[in-house]
């Protein structure tokens, strides 16, 4: 049985075609992943199903019936509800106040009933198996509790279609089981889910179909569990990607050029020590809270270090902020690239040329506008930011090209180390491959780089070696021969008390 369809919609934006001829049908008690490129017109169609837009052309039909929502507020109430990537809470309220938010219940007209209002989130997060305090502020949540509001929230509304815009993005793996599990319960005969992410493993588990979507069109629709991610890839891209290609190990004759010893932070970090050779990439793999962005926020001085030294070229260096590793020639390209990385707000040529601005692009106090043009055009180039013109205003780039005008930033600096902190998260198949192109030519040139990852697939995919982290501290330096998925969870899950106790069990004493 059919629960929701899409035939024939279209929709445009000026000077863009979002959607031409999009068809989609979700069936009663199914996982539907809806697959594709950044800019391949996902977003679009979610936000015509939950009311934001209004199609140009085309029919919607809900078990049947026709499925007009004025706003997203009657969307809700007609039965589908969505999770945006970004999420929608208010810091500064509870849980149980962001749940039911606009719909609190009242003591007469003026006051709030916080006592029924925490006994109605208490209900619906035991109901939904949520470990979640009614009262609990949800600016003070970790990124996976905040994630899990906005479901309890989306489910509150009882949905007949709940869309679910990359629910995994900031989790764990055990958080992700989770996740699947409160989505297989919500999953029956009178409802669905449409599941939009870019981790392929994910689709596989928890999808039944996947319907894949290029340049705005519908392309096919695959049985999850015969399909293979090689076919669902290319459909996606329309063409054929190498992704079983695995790293040789770099030659032990290279030199370190950043050597950590001994780092330790107040917070987390113990006893970490590494090297990084040249040209190699160091993968850096754990769980989330083992301390892999706190290892590179300590080398780059934005956290302060309690003990431990790092030494460059052979020199041992002090590292006071951001800005004296920049000096040093060590570029750090943060998880958070829209809030850390860009000046969204700025155009590219502007933002490319931020880190080197004084060094290369002034002179006497006034830019050398052309100078800085024509480093920022030679970058679009040769990394092939997509991007009308280095005057397009940064924000209106896609997620990928957004990485990769991060990635120029730091190679217009010409750093010798750089530290890449979730290079492809929220980007799709088809970028993703070009930013591991990218990260293995600066490799080849010579550049250092350190891969900070969530995703096992990809760390194999590109590093070298990959250290192993769990709860501050270091339990395995993996060589290309011995990493796998098996090895990399077992030193991952390793608890304090159960590291190796000296440097050569590590493998930190000698170069596989």
């Amino acid at each position: 049985m059919t629960l929701l369809e899409v035939e024939g919609v279209n929709k445009s934006f000026p000077g863009v075609r979002a959607l031409h001829d999009m068809r989609l049908d979700l069936r009663s008690g199914e996982v539907l992943a809806l697959v594709g490129e950044n800019g391949a017109g996902k977003s679009t169609l979610m936000k015509l199903l939950s009311g934001i837009h209004a199609a140009d052309a085309g029919r919607f039909a809900l078990d049947g019936e026709p499925y007009q929502p004025s706003g997203p507020r009657h969307a809700l109430e007609l039965g589908i509800s969505i999770i945006h990537q970004e999420f929608n809470l208010v810091p500064h309220l509870t849980v149980a106040q962001n749940i039911f938010i606009g719909r609190e219940p009242r003591r007469g007209r003026l006051l709030l009933d916080e006592r029924k209002l925490n006994a109605e989130a208490a209900a619906l997060l035991d109901r939904l198996h949520l470990p979640l305090d009614p009262r609990a502020v949800v600016g003070e949540l970790t990124v996976a509790n905040q994630q899990m509001v906005e479901i309890a929230k989306a489910l509150s509304y009882e949905p007949r279609v709940l869309i679910m815009d990359e629910p995994t993005a900031a989790l764990n793996d055990a958080e992700v089981d989770t996740l699947h599990e409160l989505i297989r319960r919500f999953v029956r005969p009178g409802t669905g889910v449409i599941y939009i992410s870019h981790r392929m493993e994910e689709i596989k588990r928890i999808a039944d179909r996947v319907t894949v979507i290029r340049d705005g069109e519908y392309i096919d629709t695959l049985d999850a569990a015969s399909a293979t991610t090689a076919e669902i890839i290319a459909l996606m891209v329309g063409r054929v990607l190498d992704t079983g290609a695995r790293p040789e190990g770099v030659r032990t004759d290279r030199e370190a050029v950043l050597s950590v010893t001994g780092l330790s932070t107040k917070a987390l970090l113990t006893d970490v020590s590494f090297d990084l050779r040249r040209g190699e990439i160091l993968g850096f793999a754990g769980l989330m809270g083992a301390g892999r962005t706190e290892v590179a926020r300590a080398i780059v001085g934005a956290d302060k270090v309690t003990a431990g030294t790092v030494t460059l070229h052979g020199k041992r260096v002090r590292v006071g902020n951001p800005a004296d590793a920049a000096r040093l020639g060590i570029g750090y390209l943060s998880e958070d690239r829209k809030r850390y990385g860009l000046l969204l707000e700025q155009d590219v040529k502007a933002n490319i040329a931020l880190s080197a601005l004084r060094q290369r692009f002034t002179r006497a106090g006034f830019v050398r506008d052309r100078a800085l043009r024509a480093e920022a055009e030679r970058r679009i180039g040769t990394l092939s930011i997509k991007t009308p013109s280095a005057d397009q205003t940064t924000k209106l780039l896609s997620g990928g090209n957004q990485q990769k005008v991060v990635i120029a930033k730091w190679i217009a600096k010409d750093c010798d180390i750089l530290i890449f902190d979730e290079p492809t998260r929220g980007i799709d198949v088809g970028a993703k491959e070009e930013i591991y192109q990218l990260l293995n030519e600066l490799a080849g040139q010579g550049k250092s780089i350190i891969m900070i990852s969530s995703e096992l697939p990809e760390i194999l995919r590109m590093a070298h070696r990959v250290v192993v982290m769990s709860e501050g501290r270091v339990t395995r330096v993996l060589g290309a021969d011995e990493a796998n998925q098996e090895n990399i969870m077992h030193y991952a899950t390793l608890r304090p008390d159960e590291n190796p106790a000296d440097a050569a069990e590590l493998g930190l004493g000698r170069q596989p």
